[in-house]
């Protein structure tokens, strides 16, 4: 027996988030833009382009999103919750491609330097540009955690390692403008590279993880744990226990083993009680039960993932 997941905010309900992302993209993209071209600041480009990323990021995440938001059908009959996984596995490719660009851009300055220009004025913009990204951020993480949205968490981390990038750029150019060391510029702008290759590598593995049903994480299997635990104490045991993530949503699947003289109608009342109780631990879970007598050894013997023989 199953039961559906829980209530809180729909797929579809999310999409305006990924669009509050785009917005922010543009607008960053645009005022990190003047400040590079204000300044001629190979560090400022690097950040400039790591908001064209940004913006990739953020249309894959509304693309994703969408799709995420259908229905259930014959051909997809656990949802279309694993989109997400693609679109936060997208973003941290297109993360390692911006590296790579502002690795070379970086270099080529190291060994052709160039003096900067209006870094004032360049370095406000820059600020205000880091402002939005902040705002925006801590909106999509907040979303994003409540509603167990890979895809906006994703998002918002790969935000708030920009506005750490940037931070970081604009004290560079700040010291460039004071002292004079033009190196300085180039250097901070291979230490992004490096920064946002970390960042990059960290989505992909995580979103891979969840392509290959990846366990859900211990805070949640502690929590199911502990409801079994109540039950065994009334005399039910379990075994078979499996949970895997997908999206938003979750899959748990185990055995239910009950005294073989109860009724069907006594078995399948409390697995309803167990289903219930698990499922409003963790709203977003899909759950299902399976019974079986405590007394038969066959039902012992499928514990593992493929049945064993008998």
């Amino acid at each position: 027996m199953t039961t559906a997941p829980g209530q809180g905010a729909s797929p579809a309900s999310l999409i305006r988030y990924a669009w509050l992302s785009i917005a922010a993209a543009i607008a960053t993209i645009a005022l990190k833009g003047l400040a590079w071209w204000l300044t001629g600041s190979v560090g400022l480009l690097s950040d400039a382009i790591e908001s064209f990323v940004n913006l990739a990021g953020a249309l894959m995440a509304l693309w994703m999103l969408t799709l995420a938001a259908l229905p259930a059908d014959d051909d997809h009959a656990h949802g279309h919750g694993k989109a997400e996984y693609f679109s936060s596995a997208f973003e941290g490719f297109l993360i390692l491609l911006a590296a790579v660009g502002i690795a070379y851009t970086a270099i080529d300055r190291l060994l052709h330097p160039r003096p900067l220009e209006a870094i004032g004025v360049g370095i406000l913009v820059s600020v205000l540009a880091s402002a939005i990204n902040f705002v925006t951020a801590r909106i999509l993480l907040k979303v994003g955690t409540e509603q167990g949205s890979i895809t906006l968490e994703a998002d918002a981390h790969h935000l708030m390692t920009d506005v750490w990038t940037s931070v970081g750029v604009i004290l560079a150019v700040g010291l460039v403008w004071v002292s004079g060391w033009l190196w300085l510029d180039p250097a901070i702008a291979l230490l992004v590279a490096a920064n946002i290759v970390w960042t990059g590598w960290r989505l992909m593995q995580r979103s891979a993880a969840g392509l290959m049903d990846v366990s859900l994480p211990v805070e949640a299997l502690a929590q199911i744990e502990s409801i079994l635990a109540g039950y065994r104490q009334q005399g039910l045991e379990f075994h078979a226990l499996r949970t895997r993530q997908a999206g938003r949503r979750s899959f748990i699947t185990l055995h239910v083993l009950v005294p073989g003289q109860w009724t069907v109608q006594q078995g399948h009342d409390w697995a309803e009680r167990i289903e219930t109780e698990i499922r409003a631990a963790l709203p977003q879970a899909h759950v299902t039960t399976h019974l079986e007598p405590l007394e038969d050894p066959v039902s012992m013997v499928d514990q593992g993932l493929d049945r064993a023989p008998h």
